[in-house]
């Protein structure tokens, strides 16, 4: 697996595919196998992964604590991205959870204690909470960095506009957003803003929750069927998409999620691959040797193509009339 910089604020080597560890544990009653956890964790390093994504919500906090004793006797080998807002509490109170000081603070406090190590190379506030004041996440996240907890700041599921103000606040190195072949929206402001503040781009279900490998059609069951989403169920687009990913996976030898995985790393971000076995890892890891022609990507592309709305289409047609 390569490493390449992490967008251009920060010369941080990062591996191309981050290791999502949503699945780590089972205190939420569906997760991997504990067993198999630090195979998993051990298959994503010997492959030369070093970017490990997490937050303290997953697992209701094991997932960081299955991590932290991973990492303990070669922490500095890794690049941890954690998050908070919603807290590792399965009922958290208001004045425990959200992205207020308060919070922040505690949040980061508990997730250094799992992780087992004295400082979170990426933090962010897992979601905007529609509450609290942009001037507080900013300096709150400033203030974290100085203290000497947090190397590197991020944002993950905020509005463009807020995601701006932020980033002319305060440095800000990264960006989350979920980003895959059947979610494009992103590109109508969230990826213009990242490209314009030079932050790393991390796209979190680059697989649409498995939807994008076809499985679904043959009756598997998956994140999405587990958790009652009807987003499993194929429309127009989502079936032409599909179509398009089972032919090219033919033409090269390969699965549809690999294709769909390796679509995204065409796209200059960071996927975030997911892996409740080490069969999913190992499938996902096979995209990173992909290398997808350029008829390839632009009929994928063609396929997914999303309307970018007002202003984008008017400007198009005006800019291209002058």
């Amino acid at each position: 697996m390569k490493n390449k910089l992490f967008g251009t604020q920060a010369g941080l080597p990062a591996s191309e595919l981050i290791l999502g560890a949503a699945s780590f544990g089972q205190r939420r009653g569906y997760g991997a196998v504990m067993e198999d956890v630090p195979k998993i964790l051990a298959a994503y390093t010997d492959a030369g992964g070093n970017f490990i994504d997490i937050a303290d919500q997953y697992q209701l906090g094991e997932a960081e604590e299955i991590v932290g004793s991973f990492i303990n006797h070669q922490r500095d080998n890794f690049i941890i991205c954690t998050k908070y807002t919603r807290s590792s509490e399965a009922t958290p109170s208001p004045v425990n959870s959200g992205n207020h000081r308060k919070a922040m603070r505690q949040a980061v406090d508990a997730s250094l204690k799992r992780l087992k190590t004295d400082y979170i190379d990426i933090y962010m506030p897992h979601y905007d909470d529609g509450i609290t004041p942009v001037e507080e996440i900013a300096r709150g996240l400033e203030d974290l960095v100085a203290a000497g907890k947090v190397l590197y700041t991020g944002l993950a599921n905020f509005p463009a506009w807020k995601a701006s103000i932020i980033a002319s606040a305060i440095p800000v190195t990264a960006l989350q957003m979920e980003y895959n072949l059947s979610q494009r929206t992103a590109e109508r402001e969230l990826i213009g803003m990242a490209e314009h503040f030079g932050l790393g781009t991390m796209f979190y279900s680059p697989l649409a929750g498995g939807l994008l490998t076809g499985k679904y059609r043959q009756g598997a069951k998956g994140r999405l069927t587990l958790a009652g989403s009807a987003n499993h169920q194929e429309d127009a687009t989502t079936k032409a998409i599909i179509d398009e990913l089972e032919v090219i996976a033919i033409e090269i030898g390969s699965t549809p999620g690999q294709v769909a995985l390796a679509w995204t790393l065409t796209k200059g971000g960071f996927p975030i691959i997911g892996a409740r076995t080490i069969d999913h890892l190992t499938d996902g890891l096979k995209a990173a040797e992909i290398r997808l022609s350029e008829d390839q990507v632009a009929r994928l592309d063609s396929v997914s193509a999303i309307t970018l709305g007002y202003p984008h289409d008017l400007l198009k047609t005006v800019q291209h009339s002058s």
